[in-house]
């Protein structure tokens, strides 16, 4: 299964204070045994919520919102996906997430929805269009 694991944003990281070295050194090593474990499919840090934009919809044009947004503790710092085995799994490598700054107080855990989740909703067609733009995405990635 995939899963995303998404850190939450605390005052230093929307601040846009960088990380020590230290931690980026372990944050390093840690992602190097995501990928020897066969775990990590991808993950970024974010810069802070004042570089990004918000787009509300609603009944009229979408409205634009620039940043900085409020409620820290609910803001995402950066992200992983991961392929794992289980939740329990997930939960087992998210525990040895390095805190080497002590900053990180949150990490949120998030299953992925895969094509047998949405039922007969997803029909033949919707599968082979999915099918098509997942390999078109591939071979563009491959490209750069």
């Amino acid at each position: 299964m995939k899963c995303m694991v998404l850190m939450k944003a605390s005052p230093s990281s929307e601040a846009g204070v960088i990380p020590s070295e230290r931690l980026l050194t372990d944050m390093a090593s840690f992602n190097e045994e995501l990928m020897s474990a066969g775990i990590i499919l991808s993950g970024e840090g974010l810069h802070p919520s004042s570089a990004g934009i918000r787009v509300h919809f609603g009944a009229d044009e979408p409205q634009i919102e620039p940043g900085p947004f409020a409620e820290t503790s609910e803001l995402i710092s950066g992200f992983w996906i991961w392929q794992v085995s289980s939740m329990d799994d997930a939960i087992q490598w998210a525990k040895r997430i390095p805190n080497t700054d002590g900053v990180h107080r949150n990490v949120e855990l998030r299953p992925l929805f895969e094509a047998e989740d949405f039922g007969e909703e997803f029909t033949p067609a919707l599968r082979q269009q999915e099918d098509r733009l997942r390999d078109a995405i591939q071979q563009q990635q491959q490209q750069q």
